[in-house]
């Protein structure tokens, strides 16, 4: 009761109130943002996570442009549920190259950190063109129109550039061969060599099996990439982390 009594004190001067207030919100915002100067020891290299390559990068902008992250997260918890359900809970290594991440907050569908190589290509082409006809219950829309939408990397090489601005590792060469591999890697018959020396495990495949590189093959060639990078067969996390 005499705490009670004393926080009364507080409730009835408004000036205190707020120097109080002003107090919490300035010791919390020290506590969140603190930490970010030390981001670099904060975050544990794991071997494997590697920047996005061009066509991956520009299917991450589709991803975020239709809105994807607002249905779907990609940021596995380490809880057993989570665990089971979807695979390794997610380390923070696996977003250092994203910005901004796609953590997200909310599951109207389910989460997509380790949805690469879990489905075909063709899969990914019927689920985005008709999301009923290989979930019925879904009440994603559809996305059927990427496909019709030809993309010719033309603006690849900038997009790369401005990452780099926020720190990720794009090399003077990697911007050089963006357009190249850009197109190299919707095209199975093409020479992958450069672009999977650049960009280890990345898929290579006429994702929509159609003529050119559309839309669609950019967000499926991003899907297909998420989770993948890390081999949690041998992964052994730094317990000191």
């Amino acid at each position: 009761m005499a705490l009670l009594d004393k926080h009364a004190i507080l409730e009835k001067s408004p000036t205190l109130l707020l120097v109080a207030s002003l107090l919490v919100v300035s010791i919390g915002g020290i506590v969140e943002i603190a930490p970010l100067f030390w981001l670099e020891n904060t975050i544990e290299e794991v071997e494997g996570v590697r920047p996005y390559s061009p066509l991956e990068l520009t299917g991450r902008d589709i991803y975020i442009r239709e809105g994807c992250y607002v249905c779907h997260s990609q940021m596995i918890r380490p809880m057993r549920d989570e665990v089971e359900r979807y695979g390794h809970y997610s380390l923070a290594a696996e977003s250092m190259y994203d910005h901004p991440f796609q953590w997200g907050s909310k599951r109207t569908g389910p989460d997509l950190a380790r949805v690469g190589n879990r489905y075909s290509n063709a899969w990914h082409v019927d689920h985005l063109s008709d999301p009923q006809s290989v979930v019925p219950e879904s009440v994603m829309p559809q996305y059927a129109f990427l496909a019709e939408v030809g993309i010719d990397g033309a603006y690849v090489d900038d997009l790369m550039r401005t990452h780099r601005l926020v720190g990720v590792p794009y090399t003077d060469d990697a911007i050089a061969a963006a357009r190249v591999d850009f197109r190299a890697q919707a095209d199975p018959d093409a020479d992958t060599d450069g672009l999977l020396d650049r960009y280890p495990g990345a898929a290579v495949a006429n994702f929509d099996s159609r003529p050119g590189v559309s839309e669609m093959d950019a967000l499926i060639a991003y899907l297909q990439v998420l989770g993948t990078m890390v081999d949690f067969s041998t992964f052994v996390p730094d317990p000191s982390r």
